[in-house]
């Protein structure tokens, strides 16, 4: 797996709808070092956030996580990704929709990969839909403005945080 600076830290990146919501989730889950919000998957250098959100873009909203392999496999964050978001509604999460919101696993190598087919295959028995998810590979990784990052917790009275992930993290478990 790619490994980054720190030699016990791997990258993993996907998207499942407002990176907003997704950040907030992974930022509580235990062995992940760091999460940042941004883009990937389109055909627009140095997107900004306004050319990703009209569609044109191609970019899907997305988390990059660096996480601690001694202490969370990556099939347990694909856990999380799957249990955080619905995977069966193509460009769409909750009231959010265009293809900047569709669900993704971008892998940055071959084990990541078939990892990430093997647990689709898994989720897929939890879902009476079929799965619309999907597994590419990474490309360049544009992060977004500063203002998206770590957004629920500098954020928290904000309405779509009060309305939107609040109930997301205690579904979860992790309120």
């Amino acid at each position: 797996m790619t490994q980054i600076k720190d030699s016990s830290l791997l990258k993993a990146t996907f998207g499942a709808g407002c990176f907003w919501c997704v950040e907030a989730v992974f930022r509580k889950i235990k062995g992940v070092h760091s999460v940042e919000s941004g883009y990937m998957g389109g055909q627009t250098d140095n997107p900004k956030y306004s050319e990703v959100c009209s569609g044109m873009s191609g970019h899907a909203e997305v988390i990059q996580i660096h996480f601690d392999s001694s202490i969370i496999s990556y099939e347990i964050l694909l856990h999380w990704f799957w249990c955080s978001h619905d995977p069966t509604t193509l460009n769409r999460q909750g009231a959010d929709s265009g293809t900047q919101y569709r669900s993704a696993v971008f892998y940055h190598d071959w084990v990541q990969r078939d990892s990430a087919e093997v647990s689709k295959k898994e989720a897929q028995k939890k879902f009476a839909e079929p799965i619309v998810t999907e597994i590419t590979a990474a490309s360049t990784f544009f992060r977004a403005e500063d203002y998206h990052q770590n957004y629920y917790s500098l954020n928290p009275g904000v309405a779509y945080c009060k309305m939107v992930i609040n109930p997301k993290l205690e579904k979860l478990g992790l309120g």
